[in-house]
């Protein structure tokens, strides 16, 4: 009988080859080449309005964002953007801004270097830099930016925008085929035809190989995925992941975390971005939240310490266990900016908020800290586990509180200064 192996633990593929740097000041964010899969967000702020911005922008980095793009759409904007980065500089935010630009980004790269300086990155759209014999022309007036001012670029192909030429090109060689494509796949070839040659271009031009960024994006899960997974296999370059527009809610985050997961797990991609559209109220920082989570659950990164919790059923009539489990989750949430400085290593703390004694105290002991709360029926009791071991009891109508604290104890203990240095 052949011996059976045990099961390992799948891990992704090793990304891109080439490693890419974006810098603000002392802070340097590295992308591809091993390095982590880096989180991106964007303001919807009007750029112009360089508070407003430069305060989202502080909130989508506190949130976990590592890269932030603003838009830079009109000369009003790019005069903002020194100033924006000075705020940042001033509330000590260093976080890499990235210049989104579209149809007019060379005149405002070269019309406005201080503006040039102040942006991390630019954000070129090879379908939306000009027609005719203006593409090649003002394409290279950008790239010329980036080589002068020693500027990292993401060349970001939209199939919402894609080089129309360029596709009715790929479609005439295409009825030409014996056996034509379907129109998709060529649309795909297109995609992918445009982000490697503008690439290409960009070398020609001077822009080393490790400046370079490329991304296809597409709004359909199943699109995205088949247009990586061919794009990564003809490239080095790091790519950046995510759909063009997700959506809102539930719908943009599971098909976020549909697309990107598959793509991850296979090795592709290197920066991502969630973009959600907002429900009306909703912070921005959201798309962070859901990116972080997304790769904290594939185990590819940890921000926060990660809270279990079960679903419920007739035994957890009471909702004092999902209370609890939003409570903590929210506590730690909130405490992370200060607590990644005060005791490192605290991201990785897994914590388990149980409903009742089928499986609370076995999923408690599989915590580094948990509790099992009382089902309908059991006796009012919650027993609290810390490093697989029972520990403590509580009852009475503190438990919250009582178990929060048991938490902060527990993290100060084992995570602060003392106990790292004994």
């Amino acid at each position: 009988m052949e011996q059976q192996k045990p099961i390992e633990l799948a891990t992704p593929r090793v990304r891109s080859s080439l490693q890419s740097t974006v810098v603000w000041g002392s802070r340097v964010v590295t992308v591809g080449g091993g390095a982590p899969v880096r989180i991106q967000s964007m303001t919807n702020t009007d750029t112009e309005q360089a508070i407003e911005t430069a305060v989202q922008v502080k909130e989508l980095a506190l949130a976990g964002s590592e890269m932030v793009r603003i838009t830079v759409n009109t000369p009003e904007a790019a005069q903002a953007v020194p100033y924006i980065r000075e705020q940042l500089d001033r509330m000590g935010v260093d976080v890499p801004l990235i210049g989104d630009f579209h149809y007019n980004g060379h005149r405002l790269l070269s019309d406005f270097p201080d503006c040039a300086q102040a942006l991390s990155k630019y954000r070129i759209n090879p379908g939306n830099v000009g027609k005719g014999d203006k593409r090649d022309r003002q394409f290279g007036q950008m790239i010329e930016a980036a080589v002068r001012w020693n500027k990292p670029v993401r060349i970001g192909v939209n199939w919402g925008s894609l080089d129309q030429e360029l596709l009715a090109s790929m479609m005439d060689e295409n009825s030409r085929r014996p056996q034509p494509w379907d129109a998709k796949p060529v649309m795909y070839e297109a995609l992918i035809a445009s982000a490697i040659g503008s690439a290409q271009r960009a070398e020609e031009m001077g822009l080393p190989a490790n400046r370079i960024t490329l991304s296809c994006k597409v709004s359909g899960v199943r699109d995205l995925i088949a247009v990586y997974r061919e794009l990564g296999r003809r490239c080095n370059y790091p790519l950046h992941l995510g759909l063009t527009e997700a959506g809102m809610g539930t719908k943009g985050t599971v098909a976020s975390a549909a697309a990107l997961a598959v793509l991850l797990q296979e090795g592709i991609g290197d920066t991502i971005r969630v973009s959600l559209t907002p429900a009306p109220g909703e912070s921005r920082t959201q798309e962070v939240v859901i990116a972080s989570e997304i790769l904290q659950s594939l185990g590819l990164r940890t921000f926060v310490p990660s809270v279990t919790a079960c679903p419920g059923c007739g035994r957890t009539t009471s909702t004092t266990f999902q209370e609890l489990t939003q409570q903590i989750d929210d506590f730690l949430r909130a405490q992370m900016p200060v607590w990644r400085e005060r005791y490192p290593g605290v991201e990785n703390l897994k914590v388990a908020v149980m409903g009742c004694i089928v499986n609370g105290p076995g999923e408690s002991k599989h915590a580094d800290i948990g509790i099992s709360l009382p089902g309908t029926g059991e006796a009012p009791a919650a027993p609290v586990f810390i490093d697989g071991e029972k520990r403590m009891t509580l009852r009475g109508e503190n438990i919250a509180s009582d178990f929060q604290q048991v938490v902060e104890n527990y993290i100060q203990q084992r995570f602060g200064a003392d106990a790292v240095s004994a």
